[in-house]
């Protein structure tokens, strides 16, 4: 008979473990002191779950939460086993550079947690730490005395950047195809607005470029934009070149060359991206179904999108006003008002009495009152009456003299010579060979 015997040993330096194999059929077995090794097996088993344990406590991990609608900050770290108490200490701290309110849903916040002895007891919070914006974060972190917020800046570098493109359909889906982030591509079409007519004016074929400021962070990475320096188009074969100028008084505008100002009255159109589809004049009523005067410009537009004023002014009149729905009236001069209908909603703090600058959100597309669906109506009243919006010649805005146009045309020169050479620069990558 073939006889297989394993014996597992606890020697006294270090615990090693041994294992003997005796086949012999008269094979003499050791004698196994059993209290001996039931002794020396339950000492190694408490010393590894020491150590275990031991290092579970000097063990941190990180707990990423993603602030939801309704949530608050108090919620997502008691949700996370942070104390009440100490949450409450964590936040207050926060609180003296960062307001708690202000974290918005969708951010991520980045906890540091530390376990306690007991498995039963609630994490321990080390630190905490969120994206404030792309130039700086805010951390929280536990000190010997309670608490200590910071806000940590990110480095950015600035780099002056050129983009360029055609107009097959329209400015917007030109610009989103060029590359442009939503915030510049606004500020282009903003630039042109008092001199563009972006329903009418712009042709297949037509072209933009500009030059201006990104910003990016430590990995390359465009983190966001800045200023617009030079802003040009191309319309129907005549080319309008604009340049970013910061006047000795502070004031900024965009100037042609010979430093007038683009800036006019009243914007051309209130609102961005969309077309008009109905004109000033007699027309079919498509409700009453009656021929009458229509006194405005109707632009389709989705329900939501921004509706701009058309000017600096004071509202004097904000609220339903009959078939007009929701209804916004702005006085600009003595001469001139603007008037806004069938609005889903006001802009932030629109109301009568209240002064309003000339490109803010004054409301929202809706179709309120007498309305076959959203669009904004749009009118131009000149000493009372309603005129058409199109037809109107508005004063334009300040025109550089003196020693200020010197330093304008000073200043227009330098930005034309780093804008060709960025023209260049992009004119040779574009025809390098690709590997």
């Amino acid at each position: 008979m073939k006889l297989t015997l394993r014996i597992w040993s606890i020697g006294a330096l270090g615990g090693a473990i041994a294992m003997f194999a005796l086949d012999s059929d008269q094979a003499v077995l050791p004698t196994v002191d059993i209290e001996a090794v039931k002794s020396a097996t339950s000492v190694l088993s408490l010393e590894s779950d020491s150590a275990v344990e031991s290092a579970q406590l000097t063990t941190s991990y990180e707990d990423i939460r993603t602030v939801g609608k309704g949530d608050t900050l108090m919620a997502l770290l008691t949700d996370a086993g942070v104390t009440a108490p100490i949450a409450d200490r964590a936040i207050r701290a926060m609180a003296k550079i960062y307001k708690p309110r202000r974290i918005k849903p969708g951010q991520q916040i980045v906890l540091t947690l530390q376990p306690q002895s007991s498995p039963k007891a609630p994490p321990s919070l080390i630190s905490l730490t969120f994206a404030e914006s792309v130039e700086r974060d805010i951390a929280v972190h536990r000190t010997e005395t309670g608490y200590k917020a910071q806000a940590i800046a990110r480095p950015l570098t600035r780099v002056t950047a050129h983009a360029a493109g055609q107009i097959d359909s329209s400015l917007y889906v030109a610009g989103v195809e060029a590359g442009l982030d939503q915030s510049t591509l606004a500020d282009l079409i903003h630039i042109f607005s008092f001199d563009v007519d972006f329903q009418r004016d712009i042709r297949r074929g037509d072209q933009f470029a500009l030059m201006f400021d990104e910003y990016r962070d430590e990995n390359g990475r465009m983190a966001k934009t800045g200023n617009i320096f030079v802003a040009e188009m191309v319309i129907s074969g005549q080319k309008i070149r604009l340049y970013r100028y910061k006047a000795k008084d502070g004031f900024v505008d965009y100037y042609n060359a010979k430093g007038q100002s683009v800036r006019k009255a009243l914007l051309r159109t209130p609102i961005d991206g969309a077309r008009i589809s109905s004109g000033f004049g007699r027309r079919r009523h498509p409700i009453l179904g009656y021929t009458r005067m229509h006194k405005g410009l109707d632009f389709a537009a989705r329900r939501g999108t921004p509706i701009y004023a058309a000017g600096d002014g004071v509202v004097d009149f904000a609220g339903r006003k009959g078939s007009y729905g929701k209804y916004v009236r702005i006085r600009h001069t003595s001469t001139y008002k603007t008037a806004y209908a069938h609005m889903h909603r006001y802009g932030k703090g629109v109301r009568t009495g209240r002064r309003v600058r000339q490109g803010q959100i004054i409301g929202y597309v809706g179709s309120t009152g007498r309305s076959t669906g959203p669009h904004l109506h749009y009118e131009v009243h000149k000493n009372g009456r309603q005129v058409n919006p199109r037809s109107i010649k508005l004063p334009s805005g300040r025109k550089l003299k003196g020693r200020e146009l010197t330093a304008f045309k000073a200043y227009r020169v330098e930005l034309d010579r780093d804008y060709a050479a960025l023209t260049q620069t992009q004119q040779v990558a574009e025809r390098a060979p690709t590997q």
